[in-house]
């Protein structure tokens, strides 16, 4: 079954609201990649940082989907902001990954004082093709306004650290306000979180398991969640949350545990 559920990103664009995320998994990605696919996920979270286009391009290629049925996000690292050869880069990604063009290309870092002047490649590149869409990774609500601000192109997406420590409540706001849609990295966060006696609890009023609970939280607070896994049982896990709902009462008990504890880089403070 195709989890064909998505969200529409302000250029009418869908997105699926789960995707597969594949950080840092370079001897796993290929067969996690086809777990996915099998599993009926159409949208794999990449970065050219995490060393394995070349496998997440191979995976899709085996799978014998369709090119244009598959959501593709990869984002440009950090040491080509500064260097200048955000082009370059974005030309090595797509040689990797085998692909004519990316569905989503994202600013990974808010790298000071390049972010402006990349964004305006990535305008660039979306004109061109090489990207159906771009948007933008870790950023604060100051490094949006300064990017609106300095250019034509809103995002469609913010990338960014979300979970229920770091529930994310005032920029998750600030940027429906302006039309970018969320999504959470790390969605899950730790595994100390399912311990929480909150999640637990509707974990056995649902007959769900943490994980479920808590990504089903992410959705219906209409953030676009991409969960990285390596076990083909937890890809299928994570995938089976479109067929129960939370209550609003449980919906706030999930919002309560929010402590604004992050296990990531601070994106005021971050030094890579």
């Amino acid at each position: 079954m195709v989890l064909n559920q998505s969200l529409e990103l302000n250029n009418g664009i869908k997105m699926p609201m789960l995707g597969l995320g594949v950080y840092k998994s370079a001897e796993h990605t290929k067969e996690s990649v086809l777990a996915a696919l099998g599993a009926g996920y159409r949208h794999i979270d990449v970065a050219s940082v995490y060393g394995n286009e070349k496998e997440v391009g191979e995976a899709i290629r085996e799978s014998g989907i369709p090119r244009k049925d598959i959501f593709i996000t990869t984002k440009l690292w950090n040491d080509d902001m500064r260097a200048g050869t955000q082009r370059e880069a974005l030309e090595r990604s797509l040689e990797k990954l085998q692909m004519d063009y990316v569905d989503l290309y994202l600013l990974h870092w808010p790298v000071e004082p390049y972010y402006v002047a990349s964004w305006k490649i990535l305008e660039e590149a979306c004109r061109e093709g090489k990207a159906k869409s771009i948007g933008v990774s870790n950023f604060q609500i100051n490094h949006l306004m300064e990017l609106m601000a300095n250019s034509k192109t809103v995002p469609v997406v913010n990338q960014i650290e979300c979970h229920p420590y770091l529930s994310q409540q005032i920029l998750r706001s600030f940027c429906q306000r302006v039309g970018i849609q969320v999504t959470a990295w790390a969605p899950l966060g730790r595994a100390r979180i399912f311990k929480e006696p909150v999640i637990l609890e509707l974990a056995e009023k649902y007959k769900r398991t943490p994980s479920q609970i808590i990504l089903r939280w992410q959705i219906q607070n209409q953030v676009i969640v991409i969960p990285k896994s390596v076990h083909r049982e937890r890809i299928i896990e994570n995938s089976r949350i479109f067929d129960f709902k939370l209550s609003l009462e449980d919906m706030e008990k999930m919002d309560g545990l929010n402590r604004d504890q992050r296990f990531g880089p601070d994106p005021d403070n971050f030094d890579f």
